[in-house]
């Protein structure tokens, strides 16, 4: 997602105002991802912790939203692991920091609210992803293997007849 098509909350559900808490429905929608991945990143995000009223419904308040934008925005159009986005979160120290380092494309009037607890490591950390002149040369030797692949699954189904 590029600045100028940042998620908004004005954008996902005009009827409430930028402050409204919103379910997790409304927020799947904001973020164009399914609510099983918002659960998801729940449990992998001690910082997310939506209000859970009768039955289990999740309400994100506003700095959730802000939050999962930016969680978003690093995992689908930046290319981090789960693992990369805890370390980014860790090394800005603050969940107000992180949500602030997204800059002007994250399109979410309401303030940040107070911090959240820092998460755990649970394992190996991912550094930032390669530059992009890494990952073409990559894609190309990946190329180059799965024609080679292909070749070979050519030759054993011929020998195999």
């Amino acid at each position: 997602m590029s600045d100028s098509d940042s998620p908004s909350i004005s954008s996902a559900s005009k009827s409430k105002s930028n402050g409204a808490f919103r379910t997790i429905s409304e927020v799947a929608e904001l973020l164009d991802v399914p609510q099983h991945v918002l659960r998801f990143w729940e449990s992998k995000f001690s910082q997310l912790k939506p209000l859970k009223r009768g039955g289990g419904r999740r309400y994100y308040r506003p700095e959730d939203v802000q939050f999962l934008v930016r969680v978003r925005d690093l995992l689908y159009d930046d290319g981090y692991t789960i693992k990369g986005v805890q370390k980014l979160l860790r090394q800005s120290g603050s969940v107000r920091a992180f949500v602030s380092e997204a800059g002007e494309g994250l399109n979410v009037e309401a303030p940040v609210a107070a911090e959240h607890a820092p998460i755990s490591d649970n394992g190996p950390e991912t550094a930032a992803p390669p530059p992009r002149d890494v990952v073409a040369a990559d894609n190309t030797e990946l190329l180059a293997v799965i024609d080679e692949l292909k070749a070979l699954h050519a030759r054993i189904t011929r020998a195999i007849e």
